[in-house]
This record gives C-alpha cells, sequence and structure tokens, in this order.
C-alpha cells in the first residue's frame, strides 16, 4: 500500500500555484523516498508563501528567515498502529527560485526537496559531514531511480 499523501496548498499567487506538481507526482515521489517498506505511511504536505516558512522557521528552529523545506517527524510512539511519517512544508516561491538559480528542471527541484524532507521525517540528517554524505547518497540513490539527475551536479 502506498504513502497515503495529503497535500495542503495554502498559497493564492495564482502562477506559484500553476508551478507546484500535480497529487500524481508528489504522491509517486513520496512512495519513493519510503525508506523502511512498511504498508501504509501517512504524510502532510503544505505548500506555502515565503511569509509562512519564515513564521514557521523563526517558530521551530529559532532562525528568522525563509527556507525551501521543513520537515516535522512524527511523535507518534513505534507500535501504537499508527504509522504517521510526520509533516512536511515546502516554500512554493523558493523552490521555483532555487530551481532556476541553480539551473535545475522545476519538478525536479520539487522531487529532490520532497525526497530530501521524507528522508528526515524517517530520520536520517546532514548536521554531521558523516550524515550529510549518507543523506545525500540515498538522495541521488532516490532521484536516480526516478530518472532525475544527481541534484548536486551544477549545470
Amino acid at each position: 500500500m502506498p504513502v497515503l499523501l495529503n497535500v495542503q496548498r495554502e498559497i493564492s499567487v495564482a502562477d506559484l500555484l500553476k508551478q507546484i506538481p500535480d497529487d500524481d507526482d508528489l504522491q509517486h515521489w513520496a512512495q519513493a523516498a519510503q525508506l523502511d517498506g512498511k504498508q501504509h505511511l501517512e504524510l502532510t504536505l503544505r505548500v506555502v508563501d515565503t511569509a509562512e516558512i519564515q513564521t514557521l522557521n523563526r517558530v521551530f528552529r529559532h532562525k528568522d528567515q525563509t527556507t525551501n523545506v521543513l520537515s516535522f517527524a512524527s511523535d507518534v510512539p513505534p507500535g501504537s498502529g499508527i504509522d504517521i511519517l510526520g509533516d512536511i512544508v515546502i516554500c512554493a516561491e523558493i523552490v521555483a527560485q532555487e530551481a532556476e538559480k541553480y539551473g535545475k528542471d522545476l519538478n525536479h527541484r520539487w522531487a529532490h526537496m520532497l525526497v530530501h524532507a521524507c528522508l528526515h521525517v524517517q530520520g536520517l540528517d546532514h548536521e554531521q559531514e558523516n550524515e550529510r554524505a549518507n543523506m545525500e547518497a540515498e538522495e541521488i540513490r532516490i532521484l536516480n531511480a526516478l530518472g532525475i539527475p544527481d541534484p548536486y551536479q551544477l549545470n
């Protein structure tokens, strides 16, 4: 059974709404990033504007600045019978800006951000150098399986 992805589009700028991938693509990318092979997992993706992501970043990470993605792993105890991975918040405007800045396909950038966030809610991190190398390798492996080139290679 696939990852159940609940997508919330919380932006009102029509041009940005058009740049958000459709639910089928988002679902496919989230499913590809599932590491533990559980039968049923739930995940919420909230797509927001720069004001909301900055507020969330300030409140939860004590960084008063925008960011591309935030991940919040579930605190549901293992064995509870509820398999909730967590919540992901992606800023549509920043993803679009980064795709242009780095010369990446916009959908590829979205896939990278969603895979990256899915790995975070499953416990992977990149604070230490060895963690960063492992997480990037996992991102590259998943994205390559989706037909998406290495996001860390500069164009």
